[in-house]
């Protein structure tokens, strides 16, 4: 093959590559970071662009969102309980920063193990901190939000990255704690049926007395009207015998009305007469 041929080949080939290299493709989840000679110039939009064969590069930056899981993150609570906490963070770069994030850290994984990885492992342990450990099961939904704001409002700051959501997953206290806390469960659950047992028994005395009081004023009613009964049967009889001794005495002595009414006589004659009448007892009341 001659010399000439060769360049021709050699120029073919620059041609081809200067033709291949001039142009670039970015996805819609990425952005790309536009380089000149190393030197960030500026950031390439999804779709198709341009650039200097050979000078400029593309390097592509993610943004969509992804999860990054801290998994047996050791904290203690504010009783000193020890615990394992799985945090979750679902984060994405910001497509406006990412030629800052080129600059600094490379790629977004490197930023995250150099900025967030940090800001999480302070943050969880201070907001923890602050709980019980009774509190932060109880109130596990608080304990999440306070976590999440906490880490935003640290990485606020930083614009590079945009922190979507912050989510507890898991809370592991030690062997010990746990079974103090099954312990002291089964001591509630004895109480409280001893206060249940406790209650039914006062409700039944507040029954048997009432039950006695309700026998008692019935038989204070019985015992009243039999008295009652008693006495009108008493009096009838009184009066029955009363009736039939007056009756025996004025069968044997006719004279006994006109001697009642002379006893019970006044003196005074009636003020009105019948002329020619005799003058009349006046019937007294």
């Amino acid at each position: 093959m001659s010399r000439g041929l060769i360049a021709a080949a050699i120029a073919g080939l620059v041609v081809l590559a200067a033709i291949l290299g001039s142009w670039y493709t970015v996805d819609q989840t990425e952005r790309g970071v536009l380089l000149r000679t190393g030197a960030v110039i500026g950031i390439a939009q999804p779709g198709l662009g341009f650039k200097v064969p050979l000078i400029d590069t593309v390097q592509k930056i993610s943004v969509r969102t992804t999860t990054y899981t801290w998994d047996k993150m050791n904290s203690y609570s504010y009783d000193q309980q020890p615990a394992d906490l799985k945090i979750s963070v679902t984060l994405r770069a910001s497509p406006d920063k990412v030629s800052d994030l080129y600059a600094k850290f490379g790629t977004l994984d490197t930023a995250v193990n150099q900025v967030v990885s940090p800001v999480v492992n302070q943050q969880v342990k201070v907001v923890f901190g602050r709980y019980t450990a009774v509190k932060a099961i109880q109130e596990r939904g608080a304990l999440n939000s306070a976590i999440k704001d906490a880490i935003a409002e640290t990485l606020k700051y930083d614009p590079m990255i945009i922190i979507e959501s912050v989510q507890l997953e898991n809370i592991d206290f030690s062997a010990n704690y746990l079974h103090s806390i099954e312990q002291r469960m089964l001591a509630e659950v004895e109480v409280q049926k001893l206060q249940q047992n406790a209650e039914r028994e006062k409700v039944q005395a507040q029954i048997t007395v009432t039950q006695a009081n309700a026998k008692a004023n019935a038989d204070a009613t019985r015992l009243n009207g039999e008295a009652r009964a008693s006495n009108i049967k008493i009096t009838g009889e009184a009066e029955a015998a009363a009736i039939e001794a007056r009756a025996r005495a004025l069968g044997t002595n006719p004279n006994l009305v006109t001697l009642v009414q002379a006893e019970r006589w006044n003196g005074v004659l009636p003020t009105t007469m019948v002329p020619g009448s005799a003058v009349p007892f006046v019937s007294l009341k």
